[in-house]
């Protein structure tokens, strides 16, 4: 390999020297409980990045393997005694696994060529709403049952089901705030609110304005890119979507999402993608920008627990939270969602066992190592049962969707709902 090789791990080369092999590391990753092989956890995975870059190790397709088998959920990271960010190296090791060794198929033409341009995606899932209905059988929630002649390939697979009208026609570009507007803010939709919820982000967008902010829905936005490069390791498509909603969300107080992964991709532009000083500035405004909407709601506008009110849909329920792990570890998220769940004098908010533990969705992860994420979903459906809650209540259509999966297979009577699904 030559000199020039790994040069984004070579970048976070100090933070591999951090761990220092004590193994906490073992006792909490999702991953490696299910499977128990040190190439599994994060003390293994930094070990083989490390024999990388010193040349011990030449990089093939099993290692690539091993360094995709991650969720990113940063639970070792959080218990680590010397905090060491391996997941944030694993992140690094992709870019530098998907510039020597390419994409791999079919992930690569769908990051570039469908993700990457709205509406590409836009247009085929149009097509697609139209088939869904005809082909698969509508089941819990949001979610649709791949048909019997698919399960080889499918292995009981719930998918969401798209929407058929998408957000970008439900809602104007600019929504006035009502009475006085206090500020301007972009709204980033995400592709889930987008294409599959469009009616969530109908109800934020009203949410926010009769509580006096201006929102924008730039028709012009595209993906956040979490799964191009936080996933796939793909930075060159990346920067490309970045340098266009960094553009288009000029000029906003702020920038304001509902989906705990967009949150924390919009957020690590700056870390994984500014390889230009302007870049770099660029990245950084534009992060110091945005806010989930939890963090929004409370931290920015302080709204007093009377403005929260719980849906019909609560009303009279029992509800409990999943922290997303983009939300809660990597962004330290934690308190604000429980604040206005606890608000909600018409229903009873249940704090679950072990509310933070990864549901093993990881995007990509999920799709290469499905039966294994499924197991460790098994672990966060316990704690669901073991709270006694009616309604789960999450802020990541990932975790969302992953949440469906779980109870349908285990006939859980348990709803799953977004956060501001369960507000009036």
């Amino acid at each position: 390999m030559n000199d020039t090789a790994f040069t984004e791990i070579r970048k976070l080369e100090k933070e591999t020297e951090q761990c220092m092999k004590c193994g906490f590391c073992t006792f909490v990753c999702p991953v490696y409980q299910e499977e128990k092989v040190e190439a599994s956890v994060a003390r293994g995975k930094n070990e083989l990045i490390k024999r990388l870059l010193s040349g011990e190790l030449e990089l093939t397709p099993e290692l690539a393997t091993r360094l995709y088998k991650c969720t990113a959920c940063m639970t070792c990271t959080v218990n680590c005694p010397a905090r060491a960010p391996i997941a944030r190296v694993i992140v690094a090791a992709r870019a530098d696994i998907a510039r020597e060794m390419g994409m791999r198929s079919p992930y690569g033409f769908i990051y570039r060529h469908i993700l990457a341009k709205r509406g590409v995606l836009g247009n085929l899932l149009s097509a697609a709403s139209f088939v869904q209905s005809a082909f698969m059988s509508k089941t819990k929630g949001v979610v649709r049952h791949l048909p019997d002649f698919m399960s080889a390939l499918s292995k009981g697979r719930q998918i969401p089901s798209i929407a058929p009208k998408f957000l970008r026609r439900l809602l104007p570009e600019v929504n006035k705030a009502k009475g006085k507007a206090l500020m301007r803010v972009g709204y980033f939709s995400g592709c889930t609110n987008e294409f599959v919820l469009p009616q969530l982000g109908v109800k934020i967008v009203e949410f926010l304005t009769r509580h006096g902010v201006e929102v924008v829905m730039p028709r012009a936005q595209g993906c956040c890119g979490a799964a191009i490069f936080l996933g796939g390791g793909d930075f060159e498509t990346a920067r490309k979507l970045a340098d266009a909603n960094v553009k288009i969300f000029e000029g906003f107080d702020y920038i304001v999402t509902d989906c705990a992964t967009c949150t924390c991709a919009l957020g690590e532009y700056q870390r994984f993608l500014a390889d230009t000083p302007e870049r770099k500035e660029a990245y950084v405004k534009f992060a110091g920008k945005i806010r989930h909407v939890t963090q929004f709601l409370i931290d920015v506008l302080k709204l007093p627990a009377s403005a929260f009110q719980a849906s019909a849909a609560a009303k009279g329920k029992k509800l409990t939270w999943h922290d997303p792990c983009h939300l809660n570890r990597h962004l330290g998220v934690r308190e604000q969602p429980r604040q206005i769940l606890e608000s909600l004098a018409d229903a009873r908010y249940i704090e679950m066992p072990n509310a933070d533990r990864c549901c093993g969705m990881g995007g990509q992860f999920n799709l290469l190592n499905y039966d294994l994420s499924m197991k460790i979903a098994e672990k966060k459906a316990e704690g669901i049962e073991a709270s006694g809650a009616d309604i789960v209540v999450t802020a990541c259509p990932g975790c969302q969707f992953q949440l469906l999966d779980i109870i349908a297979r285990q006939k859980m009577p348990q709803k799953v709902m977004s956060l501001m699904e369960v507000l009036e």
